[in-house]
Parts: C-alpha cells; structure tokens; sequence
C-alpha cells in the first residue's frame, strides 16, 4: 500500500493491482475457521476508497473464490466482473500426475506439505467434477472417483475422520455407479480404517469385511492380507485375543508367501508390521517371552529395510514389556529411543503416547515431579489434537499419581473425567480400572459404601470381559479387604451375582 502511490507508470494506461496466491490465506474449507484476511477486506472495505486509486483483479482458484462469497460477502458485493478461465487439460494432468503418483505419501501430521496437496487435490476434484452444462466423460469419472478417494485417505492422515467418511463414502457411489469393483474394494477399506479412528468398532468390521469378500472373490491375495491384518486389529481392540491371533497369523502367511517369491520391500514392512501386533496380542495375554520375541523380529525388519519411523513403534512397545519386568533402565532406553524418533520425524501426535509410559515409568520409580510432567506434556497434546478418548488414559494416570501423593480430592477429579471419556466412547472395559480407583479413593476417604458401589461395579466388568487377572489381583481383593472391615452383606451378595453362584458359597470361600 505504502509503494502505490509512488510506484512509477504510464498515464496514458490504466495501472490495476494484481492479487495472485491469495488462496494460500483464505484455505479450502468451506466449514473452518473465519480467515483473518477475509474478515479484513469484509469489514474495512471502506478504506481501499481512500488507499487503493486502481481497480483490484484477484486471480484465485474457484474453490477459494467460493469461500471468498461465504467469509467476505460485503466485499464481494463490489465485484465489478467475474471471468472464468478453463484450466488446460495438459495442466490438469501435469497437476494430476504430480498429486496422485506422488513419491512421498501424505504423513500424519498436519504438515504445510500436507495441507498444500490436500489443497491441490481439492483444485482438481474442481476441475473433474461433473457439473451443469459439462457432461462428463468416463475418464472424468475415473479420475474424479480417484480424488474422492485420495481426499478421503488425505484427511484420515490428518486424523480428521469426520471429512474423510465425507470424501469416502462419495467416492464410493461414484465406484458403485461405475461397477468398479477393485476401486470399492479399497474404499471399503479405507472406510473401516475411519471408522477404527472413530472407534467404532462394528461399523469398522463390516467395512473389513466386505473388502475381504472382494478381494477374495478376485482372487488378490496380497489385499487379502492387508484386510486381515486390519480385522486383527479391530478384534485385537474388542479384546477378542484369539480371533486377533488368527487374523494376524492368516495376514503373515501370505505377507511371507509374498516375500518368499521375491515379493517387494513392502511384503516385507507388512510381515513387521504384522510380528509387531502378534508381539501385541502376546503382551495383552501375558505371554512375556512370545511378545518379546515377535517385537524383535519386527524391529529387525524395519532395522534391515530402513524403515525408521517404523521403529519408534516397536521400540515403544518392547518398553511397555520391560517395564511389566521391572527391567526399568531398559524400558527408560526403549522409551526414550522411540521418543527421539518421533520427535526427528515431526511427528508431535504420536509423542504423546511414549511421554505418557515415561510418565508412568517415573511414577513407578516414585519421581513424582517427573511423571506429573510426562503426563502433562502428553494430555497437552492429546488436547491439542482433539483425541479425547487418549486424553482419558493420561488422565486416569494423573489421578494415580495425585492418589500416590494422596490429593484425594484432585485424584478423584481426574478420575472421574477419565470414566466420562470412557463412558462417552462406550468403552466398558476401560471403565473398571477406572471404577477401581475411584473405589480405592472413596475408601481413603471414609466413604465405604461407595467403595463398594465402585469395587462391584468394576468386579462386573472384569468377569464380563474373562479378565481373570483384574478380577483376582483387583477386584476381589478389595472388596474382601473391604468385607472384613465392615461385615456389609451387600458385598457377599454382589459377588455371588456376578459369577452366579449362592451367598453362602462366596463366604465360604472368604472364610476358607
């Protein structure tokens, strides 16, 4: 503005101000935020009277020219002339090229790199979306179904399941109306991918299994393979410890078949990726040695083929084993090693998760101070990145921690916003632990009977999920402790109710 009225020109010509990568501020969403640059030409609009003597020619794309109209509409209601240029088909397809046959696939983080090829993917499905007046041709099609899918799995890379359902369940009419059986079958997988982000677990498993179907009935095994191992994870969620192990078995089968007959690199990341969750299941059964040895042989793998990231992964978890060992110098080396890793490849979500076991590693070693700092750092980030169902985790930990220092009352706060977050994702078996606790500090407190309420609630959970662990290193220790205390009959017979047996059988049992 400053260099307008100074800048030097030709009289007899008319000077116009040219306004060109305006789009890069303005965004691509019609539903974000209020763009400050938009806010700014819609309420000072007035003033460029005064400072700006020359018509202005904004060039934008049509996707931010739309936002434009939605977020400055005062501003916009000055337009003088609207031109539209087509953009050439051999630009589109250089476009086209460069976005889908990318070398380099979108990360996980919100990255500018990622926003700008989410953007550019959004100008093309502008340009190859059928509109009036414009019938489409079926390579139109073609192409437009494959930036539905795209945007679909460019936004799930992003975490942002809401917008990436939006995009998929799109590109899946359009696969349908086209009868392309092959390109619906990878929707249907990238569906269930959103809907495990979302935690819903069945709406994931239909999913799963309709591309299984596909892909069976045509033959490719190798799509086969990569279905079972999402299947696996989705039992692997539900608890269901040998349906997982026999997804996951079923996966590496083929992933090995594929690797023995001079498969890719990529048969190879997935045999790893595969050993990494048979090393998860292990752990979650308590097979010690099993989970140690898979994770292993996973991050050999991702060691010998130079997948990097990947190690972070299996670092973290052969960790989380370590410490169930108590071999805690050892988990402190893992943590910290998958920790940098994260931290080199920017990518801040998943760091949360590694500060929250070095959290809770430093609260078993009783350094207080630190842990509360480890949890922090990472309920910061959960926070940050809208993952309230990890928020509650962290803050279950924090709520030991403050039980550990005896903050009653900030224990019980914690507590309690972790059991609504569990409890808001329908995620039962998470409550008991949670429902323990909470049993553990109303006990400390004086208030029994809701120790009990809280104990027998938990106990329920337990046996309903066969963990037989919780339920006899937990549950039914407390609730004996808390028997002999004060004799409350009500806990004999909330006992008896779960397992189905009589009164009398409990107190025998207690008294023997």
């Amino acid at each position: 503005m400053q260099q307008l009225p100074i800048l030097p020109h030709d009289p007899s010509r008319k000077l116009v101000l040219l306004i060109r990568g305006l789009e890069k501020s303005i965004g691509v969403d019609l539903q974000g935020d209020y763009p400050p640059v938009l806010q700014d030409l819609n309420f000072v609009r007035d003033a460029y009277k005064r400072s700006v003597l020359h018509p202005l020619l904004f060039i934008l794309p049509d996707y931010a020219l739309t936002r434009l109209t939605k977020f400055a509409p005062d501003f916009w209601a000055w337009r003088s002339g609207v031109f539209l240029f087509q953009t050439p088909q051999t630009t589109k397809d250089y476009a086209l090229v460069r976005t889908l046959e990318a070398d380099r696939p979108i990360d996980s983080s919100k990255s500018p790199e990622s926003s700008e090829r989410i953007a550019l993917l959004e100008s093309l499905l502008m340009d190859y979306r059928p509109s009036a007046g414009h019938p489409p041709t079926d390579i139109d099609l073609n192409t437009c179904n494959i930036l539905f899918h795209q945007l679909g799995v460019a936004y799930l890379s992003q975490r942002n399941a809401t917008k990436a359902q939006n995009y998929l369940e799109n590109a899946l009419e359009l696969a349908q109306q086209r009868q392309d059986v092959s390109l619906a079958a990878e929707i249907y997988q990238d569906l269930g991918r959103t809907f495990a982000h979302r935690r819903s677990w069945e709406q994931a498993r239909l999913y799963f299994q309709q591309a299984l179907e596909i892909f069976i009935e045509y033959g490719d095994r190798y799509s086969q393979a990569s279905t079972l191992h999402q299947l696996g994870r989705v039992a692997q969620e539900e608890r269901e410890w040998e349906q997982a192990r026999l997804y996951f078995q079923q996966a590496l089968e083929i992933y090995i078949e594929y690797g023995a007959a001079g498969g890719t690199q990529s048969a190879r990341f997935s045999q790893a990726s595969t050993l990494h969750n048979l090393g998860a299941v292990a752990y979650e059964e308590r097979e010690w040695e099993q989970a140690r040895l898979y994770f292993q042989q996973a991050l050999e793998i991702f060691i010998e083929c130079g997948y990097r990231f990947s190690q972070a992964s299996t670092l973290h978890n052969l960790g989380a084993l370590a410490q169930e060992l108590r071999e805690w110098e050892q988990a402190r080396s893992y943590y910290q090693q998958a920790l940098e890793i994260k931290i080199e490849y920017g990518d801040r979500f998943s760091q949360a998760s590694t500060l929250h076991q070095l959290g809770n590693l430093a609260q078993e070693l009783r350094e207080w101070e630190q842990a509360r700092s480890y949890y922090q750092q990472a309920l910061e980030i959960y926070i940050e990145y809208g993952d309230r169902f990890s928020q509650a985790s962290t803050l279950h930990n924090l709520g030991n921690l403050a039980q550990e220092l005896r903050e009653w009352e900030q224990a019980r706060s914690y507590y309690q916003q972790a059991l609504e977050i569990f409890i808001e994702y329908g995620d039962r078996y998470e409550q008991a632990s949670t429902l323990h606790q909470l049993g553990r500090v109303a006990e400390e407190v004086g208030e029994l009977s809701q120790a009990k309420s809280y104990y027998l609630q938990a106990l329920r959970i337990f046996a309903e999920f066969k963990d037989g662990y919780g339920v006899q290193t937990f549950s039914l220790p407390s609730l004996v402790a808390l028997y002999q205390q004060t004799q409350d009959e009500e806990i004999l017979v909330g006992i008896a109710s779960v397992f189905g047996v009589g009164v009398e059988e409990v107190r025998g049992l207690l008294e023997g």
